[in-house]
């Protein structure tokens, strides 16, 4: 049974720092791809950064110079670096995890930022940057 649990969100001011981070658990090969995807009320989820089993990181353009994505295989964790926050990134957070396909490895129609490939959700938390 894979479970995926987000942890580190909160109240920030704008310009501030958030670190979010994802533990994994009953995960092998059908979770090495992972993204991070957030959706605000009344908008569609939206994918931000995503990491293939070869490490190499993605990023959505809108947060591209602000977001560092990054896993520790060891310890079986997603994390999300946040910098320079902006009130419009207030939204609930989800990680995500999917076996790694060429798809998602080439990011093909940006599939790696596609909510629908990717079979495994954590219940996601809450950052709000008040301005």
């Amino acid at each position: 049974q894979v479970q995926l649990v987000e942890s580190g969100g909160g109240l920030v001011e704008s310009g501030g720092s958030l670190t979010l981070t994802c533990t994994v658990s009953g995960s092998g090969y059908n979770t090495e791809c992972m993204g991070w995807f957030r959706q605000a009320p009344g908008k569609e989820r939206e994918g931000l950064a995503a990491v293939d089993d070869d490490g190499k990181a993605r990023y959505a353009r809108s947060v591209r110079d602000r977001f560092t994505v990054s896993v520790d295989a060891a310890k079986n964790t997603l994390t999300l670096q946040m910098s320079s926050l902006k009130p419009e990134d207030t939204a609930t957070y989800y990680c995500a995890a999917t076996m790694c396909t060429r798809r998602l490895i080439t990011n093909i129609g940006l599939a790696a930022f596609s909510r629908d490939e990717y079979r495994y959700w954590g219940q996601g938390t809450q950052v709000t940057v008040s301005s």
